[in-house]
């Protein structure tokens, strides 16, 4: 293990309200004494040498206040003696007529020269894990603590929003996700109170409650991908659209989008963003469940943009309950376009935690939909969520077997019978790949 340039205080250890003075410490550090004429030479040709610490200055005034020398300071760990320089350090610095002798200088060091990691390692109890990491949302940071970090949660927050320029509230996750409504518990740690959140993704901005909406900025990447297949004057029928990061977006570059969310906060902030975007003209937002929103809107306007030829697109961002709701599209249409050339492509999101994910989501979607879309489907990886969960999105033409039904008693009975044949013939299929 590499050594550490700051060793803190052991009366740190243990600390659940910040103390910084505490953290005060002053170190002695190499240094060399540079001709101020080519002191910026030097501090190129070593910048692997030099000290790298928040907040410190590498270069000090001369100790014997002359105007013609600088004094730059090293690294202790890379640096302890002039054999210690590299050979072409060593050349840099005989051709710049530079002393290779050390110096030595203390150098004191306090709260505000130490990275986050430092000073949690300082405090909380030894030989446990320390985590640092959380989500930016805006001004707001989220974290998913441990048991074990809960007792110092306000000193971790205040160590955070110190430490993050622009962070003025850090938030913990206090239970998992509420699958009805995609928000979660959570509590403050530090900052203010300040739950509204302002951010940019993409190019376009959002504002909404983060303690009452879903929202994941890892998931900016994918929102992008998925928006990048949607032409001018194609359809979209955002089924979950939360506050929009799907919906906008496909709005901006001239779709007709159809958004909905159950949870009436999401709606009220897709409403909000719409607006904010100036795309409320194209963007007709409900507040229904997905399956109602699917059997209602998207069952009304299907018809119309299929015999128009229309692209449509739908998107079920619900990664935990989103494939459970694909058989709302069975029978949804009872008269059959005159071509099928131009069935609507959906986007269902789900997690897997099987070994082979790709063939997992893509056997419980054709399950669910009664019909074997292996061979019209892609599967494509968004993000690891958890050791062994990742999150995937299956992109399937919705097919004219479970689109259309006629509606007679004879048919439906058949139907009922040919899901079970073709769930068979799909796991057969699967099974011999």
């Amino acid at each position: 293990m590499e050594p550490k340039l700051y060793q803190p205080p052991s009366a740190v250890r243990g600390m659940t309200t910040l103390d910084k003075e505490a953290f005060t410490q002053t170190i002695t550090v190499p240094a060399l004494r540079v001709p101020t004429k080519v002191l910026n030479k030097v501090i190129k040709s070593l910048k692997k040498a030099t000290i790298q610490r928040p907040g410190v200055q590498r270069v000090l005034a001369d100790t014997e206040d002359s105007v013609a020398f600088r004094l730059v300071l090293l690294d202790p760990h890379r640096i302890s003696s002039k054999s210690s320089f590299s050979e072409s350090e060593a050349e840099a610095l005989r051709s710049f007529s530079v002393n290779e002798e050390l110096q030595y200088q203390d150098l004191k060091l306090t709260y505000d020269n130490l990275k986050t990691e430092e000073v949690l390692e300082a405090v909380l109890p030894e030989g446990q894990d320390v985590t640092s990491a959380f989500s930016r949302v805006g001004h707001i940071a989220h974290m998913n603590l441990r048991d074990h970090q809960l007792p110092y949660k306000n000193l971790i927050g205040q160590v955070i929003m110190d430490k993050n320029p622009g962070v003025t509230c850090v938030v913990n996750k206090t239970n998992i996700i509420d699958s009805t409504y995609r928000n979660f518990k959570m509590e403050l740690m530090a900052g203010e109170e300040n739950m509204v959140a302002k951010v940019k993704e993409n190019g376009v901005a959002y504002e909404f409650d983060f303690s009452k909406v879903y929202w994941n900025p890892r998931l900016s990447t994918e929102h992008q991908r998925v928006v990048e297949l949607v032409k001018r004057e194609d359809t979209v029928f955002d089924v979950f659209a939360g506050v929009g990061p799907f919906a906008i977006p496909a709005a901006r570059v001239g779709a007709n989008v159809f958004a909905n969310d159950l949870n009436p906060e999401s709606h009220r902030w897709l409403q909000h963003n719409c607006k904010l975007n100036k795309v409320e003209n194209k963007v007709r937002t409900f507040n229904l469940d997905g399956r109602a929103f699917i059997r209602g809107p998207v069952k009304q306007q299907l018809p119309a943009l299929l015999k128009e030829q229309r692209n449509v697109h739908i998107v079920m961002n619900l990664p935990a309950l989103a494939l459970e709701f694909l058989d709302a599209f069975r029978g949804l249409l009872q008269e059959q376009a005159p071509s099928d050339d131009n069935l609507p492509t959906v986007y269902c999101y789900s997690f897997s935690k099987d070994d082979n994910p790709a063939e997992d989501v893509t056997k419980r979607a054709s399950q669910i939909l009664g019909f074997c879309v292996q061979d019209r489907s892609s599967v494509q990886f968004v993000r690891n969520v958890a050791p062994n969960k990742d999150m995937m999105c299956l992109r399937f033409t919705l097919p004219e077997e479970v689109l259309y039904s006629s509606g007679e008693e004879q048919e439906q009975t058949e139907t009922a019978e040919e899901p079970a044949l073709k769930r068979q013939k799909c796991e057969e299929t699967t099974e011999s790949t």
